[in-house]
């Protein structure tokens, strides 16, 4: 079976409140967009003990054991006969990124092991299974615009649509470590809430929308604040960084000319 994992992006991202788990309650709106991963599974042959998984295309540096696909299927096996697969991920959406790829293959897996096995698991027990994959999995398994709250397990489904308007997304090469960005940052409670800023104008979103992470992760990285400044300066109607970085996004009412960030791993297309 072949998959096609998608990224997500970030409209506002505000830290909330540090948890007694370690972890941060957040709030955002997570948004699919159209980059993707491809994701191949296969049973082995009967003879076969071990799962293998091979990784081509952009370099995750993370060892088998540690990928997140991996870790849906020993998760899976916990409670399920899942027989010994031949896995092949070919990453295009770069690690590190704040894209949320990885967390996207292991949501996909998931799924899609629930599907190819007939395990007939319920969305509302898988969204409780990716969460314990990462935060930002269980997004992925109804993989429709949301409002996510908590530490990325409450999800509020929302008619909010950025349809017709198009995207650019660039990532400067620069991974950003998610545990160091959250210490970068201090929680503080929204003065108004992302359901409530997103009906604003998208004009009106760059003084109102914000990511909490943007400001500490530039003072580290300024080449991340003068690629937002470029976007907006090829027309960007807003642009932001999305997730703890380091890719940045643009929303565009056209596209700008091909060609404009080949220095860049960048993707852009039309949004539904």
């Amino acid at each position: 079976m072949t998959l096609f994992p998608n990224a997500k992006i970030n409209i506002g991202l505000y830290i909330t409140a540090k948890r007694d788990d370690g972890y941060h309650n957040i709030e955002s709106l997570f948004y699919p967009v159209g980059a993707k991963d491809a994701l191949e599974f296969v049973m082995q042959k009967p003879e076969a003990e071990f799962d293998e998984l091979t990784v081509t295309g952009i370099e995750t540096n993370c060892s088998m054991n540690e990928n997140l696909v991996m870790k849906a299927v020993n998760l899976l096996r916990n409670e399920y006969t899942i027989p010994p697969l031949k896995i092949h991920l070919h990453k295009i959406i770069p690690a590190g990124s704040g894209l949320g790829g990885g967390s996207s293959d292991g949501a996909f897996m998931l799924r899609y092991l629930n599907r190819y096995f007939r395990l007939g698991i319920d969305n509302e027990r898988l969204t409780e299974m990716a969460l314990q994959i990462g935060s930002d999995c269980a997004f992925f398994i109804k993989n429709k615009a949301a409002l996510v709250s908590g530490r990325g397990e409450v999800i509020a489904e929302t008619d909010f649509t950025l349809e017709g308007k198009y995207i650019i997304i660039v990532y400067p090469g620069i991974q950003i470590n998610t545990a160091e960005a959250y210490g970068m940052v201090s929680p503080v409670n929204p003065v108004r809430h992302i359901d409530e800023q997103i009906e604003k104008p998208l004009h009106e979103w760059r003084s109102n929308i914000h990511n909490d992470f943007q400001d500490a992760i530039i003072s580290k990285y300024p080449a991340i604040g003068y690629l937002i400044e470029r976007i907006y300066d090829e027309g960007a109607i807003y642009c932001s960084m999305s997730g703890s970085g380091s890719a940045v996004y643009g929303i565009f009412e056209e596209l700008p000319p091909a060609g404009a960030y080949n220095d860049y791993w960048s993707w852009r297309g039309k949004l539904q």
